[in-house]
């Protein structure tokens, strides 16, 4: 036995004595058993079966020791034999439902095998791509309506010869669709060629165009640099005329000063002649008039 079962054996057997015990005697008699009636799955006649069972020497009261470990005994063995029973429904249960899902497995085996002959007959591998349905109604028929199966399946049969029809007529569009489109892609290259092509010659054309263009005035260019070039050594022909020129007037303009200096200094030598003369003749007139004084003087006299 387990302790921790037997612990707690005993931890029940005392929480009933205290229920049976409610006046606090410290012994119960076989009349306060009965108040056990609503605690334990157990009748009256059996709770006094226990109480005899308990009382081994038959005095007609129960010590706290001998209701507990007596007590706490019994359950135990009620709670194994409750288990034993248990097992044994248990182990009828698990053949039982071991044989249900053996008997089952095999008829979805069967299940299956006849549904998939079926789906094979019908060459439905090519059209759907999900038979659950289609499975669940054939099965759901199969078991609810069996009679009605037969006239299911001629359904389908003529369903799919149908869906298989109409798959052949897709395929044939569709090799169609697929040639049609090849030849448009044909002549969509061959337009797009002779665009290309066009393209491309128009662009030569421009190309030659734009340097005959660019030749030509590459030339007119030229033409007008030369005869720029020639102006400009025209006009450096004439600066340096000019310059010569301008050599020669200042040449000529240092002389000029010169002449013009030498002039000034004459000018100067003649003014102070000038002056020296204009005393020397006003000495002169001086003396003259002193001599016509004189003169006067002596012809008076």
């Amino acid at each position: 036995q387990d302790p921790g079962q037997q612990l707690a054996m005993l931890g029940k057997a005392h929480e009933f004595f205290q229920i049976c015990d409610v006046e606090g005697k410290g012994f119960i008699a076989r009349r306060d058993m009965q108040r056990l009636h609503g605690e334990l799955p157990l009748s009256l006649e059996e709770l006094e079966k226990v109480f005899d069972t308990l009382d081994a020497d038959g005095n007609g009261s129960l010590t706290p020791e001998e209701f507990t470990t007596g007590l706490s005994q019994f359950l135990f063995g009620q709670m194994a034999s409750m288990n034993e029973m248990h097992e044994s429904d248990n182990e009828n249960v698990y053949q039982s439902k071991w044989e249900e899902s053996c008997a089952k497995a095999d008829e979805e085996e069967d299940e299956d095998r006849q549904f998939s002959d079926l789906m094979d007959r019908l060459g439905t591998n090519k059209i759907l791509e999900d038979e659950n349905n289609i499975r669940q109604l054939w099965s759901q028929l199969r078991k609810d309506e069996p009679r009605l199966l037969s006239n299911f399946e001629e359904f389908l049969v003529r369903v799919f010869s149908q869906l298989q029809e109409a798959d052949n007529e897709k395929n044939e569009l569709e090799c169609a669709l697929k040639k049609k489109i090849a030849v448009y892609d044909e002549e969509i290259q061959h337009l797009y060629e002779e665009m290309e092509q066009q393209i491309k010659n128009e662009k030569e054309q421009f190309l030659l165009k734009d340097t005959e263009r660019f030749q030509s005035r590459s030339q007119a260019l030229e033409h007008k640099l030369v005869s720029k070039e020639q102006e400009l050594e025209q006009l450096v022909q004439k600066q340096k005329r000019l310059e010569g020129q301008c050599k020669e007037l200042h040449n000529d303009k240092q002389e000029t000063k010169v002449e013009n200096t030498k002039l000034k200094l004459t000018n100067q030598e003649l003014l102070q002649e000038l002056d020296r003369t204009s005393q020397e003749l006003i000495v002169a007139q001086q003396q003259l008039q002193m001599l016509q004084e004189e003169a006067s003087r002596l012809h008076e006299e």
